[in-house]
């Protein structure tokens, strides 16, 4: 049977709150959208945020609350694809960031160098900091220049969580107690990074989904008030409560969800150090790095030859492995030129293996064996 790239952790909790959001009638924004942001302000301790019907339009939102038109945004080549569309409905720039050679995300040199290579008439207005992959870029630093800057967690939320305790062999429940967190597992101390406003999108290959829609949110009541001028929107724009009811699920069973996905990095890490000795393929982890430091959001392999050998290989096999920038800006076809040559040389090599915590068993024995035999 063919393991698929991707599937989204839909467990009986979440079909449950969904059919008795039907079965009710209050499928339109509403009592549960309010209950998920109230879900999400106990995880996070933010100051105020909106749901919003998808992550292009909390964007929108941020970006009108911030700039004008006519200024440019400073980003990475590696963020989504959609991006590029909102900067053009606002009309605003963009100015493209490279990424680093450790990760795929940018830092406060890679901002620096953009700043420096964009025309003399360009005005700065924002920053968008994308965790592209889940990896988690150095925020702070790149809100030290003063521009205002809006976060983008929607492939690494809940990246703070610590690991739960290990769970004694000889407890046969322990598979049904729930997952213990760090004592200081709120967000709100982790995303105390500079950043004016945050996303966190809830679409279907994001770490949550409510099957489309996303959060705008600030940490603060100065950003807050930002957001708060959008408190009477229409309801088109808004979550709808039968989104909103598979959302609240979504994050209470986070750390259960990240726990997993922990378990089979692991798995999929110890195939690497066999993999490592016959090739030059690698991880943006290296191999000394504990996973426990990752959301795991995705595993990725930056190959030494192609993707198309590797692909091929993997489809013979019967698992689905995808480009794993195919749905960012840098990959989409726009002339990015030579100022991202890093961005231009992993959308050539970078390869995501399925990642979900569905996976059972032996599909983990699988794909772990094919990744020992990579050629």
């Amino acid at each position: 049977m063919k393991i698929e790239i991707y599937s989204p952790t839909i467990r009986r909790k979440e079909m449950d709150a969904v059919l008795t959001a039907m079965v009710e009638e209050k499928i339109g924004p509403g009592e549960r959208s309010r209950l998920l942001i109230q879900t999400a302000k106990d995880q996070l301790a933010f100051d105020y945020a909106l749901a919003l019907r998808s992550p292009a339009v909390a964007l929108f939102l941020a970006l009108k609350a911030l700039i004008k038109p006519g200024h440019a945004v400073l980003l990475s080549s590696l963020s989504p694809r959609y991006y590029l569309q909102v900067l053009q409905d606002l009309q605003l720039t963009p100015v493209y960031c490279d990424v680093s050679y450790d990760l795929p995300v940018i830092c406060r040199e890679s901002v620096e160098n953009a700043i420096l290579k964009k025309p003399s008439d360009l005005e700065i207005g924002a920053v968008i900091v994308h965790h592209t992959l889940g990896y988690t870029p150095d925020t702070a630093a790149i809100a030290g220049l003063g521009f205002p800057v809006i976060e983008d967690i929607s492939q690494s939320y809940g990246f703070w969580l610590k690991p739960s305790i290990k769970k004694k062999e000889d407890d046969p429940a322990a598979n049904d107690k729930p997952l213990k967190k760090d004592e200081d597992s709120s967000g709100s101390s982790f995303l105390a990074s500079g950043s004016s406003l945050f996303i966190c999108g809830l679409e279907e290959r994001d770490m949550l989904t409510s099957g489309g829609g996303a959060l705008l949110f600030a940490m603060n009541r100065k950003d807050g008030a930002l957001i708060r001028a959008f408190a009477g929107i229409a309801d088109e724009y808004c979550l709808p409560d039968i989104n909103a009811a598979l959302a609240i699920v979504q994050f209470k069973e986070i750390s259960r969800n990240i726990e997993r996905r922990r378990t089979i990095a692991e798995v999929y890490t110890k195939a690497c150090l066999s993999l490592s000795s016959r090739t030059k393929h690698k991880r943006f982890i290296p191999l000394n790095i504990n996973d426990n430091e990752y959301c795991n959001y995705a595993f990725s392999l930056t190959l030494d030859t192609g993707l198309k050998d590797v692909i091929a290989y993997a489809k013979k096999k019967e698992i689905e492995t995808v480009n794993a920038f195919e749905n960012t800006i840098a990959h989409s076809g726009f002339d990015l030129g030579s100022s991202c040559p890093v961005s231009s040389s992993l959308i050539l090599r970078t390869l995501n293996f399925p990642m979900y915590p569905r996976l059972r068993s032996q599909d983990v024995e699988r794909i772990t064996r094919l990744i020992m035999t990579l050629p």
